[in-house]
């Protein structure tokens, strides 16, 4: 919402915007008015990325699933609501072959080859789609 992520060629992750609850993945809250390279991922190939509200989401080359930022909501999927001033790999997800990341305003989703549909986070109005609120 108030943050921008993007990919390059060779897999290497760029935020700036607002940095509150560390939502741009530098390992502090610091604004960053130009694109600043994400370092956690330098020994990693991220292939996606999305910017929620308060949160951000990445998918690696290994299919693995990382997220960082306001964790209010459990929408970082760690199993609690901690914030993450720095990526995190989403363990639920470990073996998982993961295509598909998606970062809402708080909550977020997985889709994996198969089909499967992951969504965690805040659902009223439905938005996490297992038929309830």
């Amino acid at each position: 919402e108030q943050h921008s992520l993007a990919t390059t060629a060779d897999g290497a992750v760029w935020s700036w915007g607002w940095g509150g609850n560390g939502r741009l993945g530098h390992g502090d809250e610091q604004n960053q008015l130009l694109p600043k390279k994400v370092e956690a991922f330098a020994e990693q190939r991220v292939v996606a990325v999305s910017a929620g509200g308060e949160h951000s989401i990445a998918l690696t080359a290994d299919d693995a699933v990382w997220s960082w930022g306001n964790g209010g909501y459990c929408q970082l999927g760690h199993g609690d609501q901690q914030n993450q001033l720095l990526p995190v790999k989403i363990e639920a997800l470990a073996g998982q072959r993961v295509v598909a990341v998606s970062a809402g305003l708080n909550h977020s989703i997985a889709i994996t080859a198969d089909g499967a549909f992951w969504s965690w986070g805040f659902g009223g109005g439905g938005k996490l789609g297992h038929g309830d609120q």
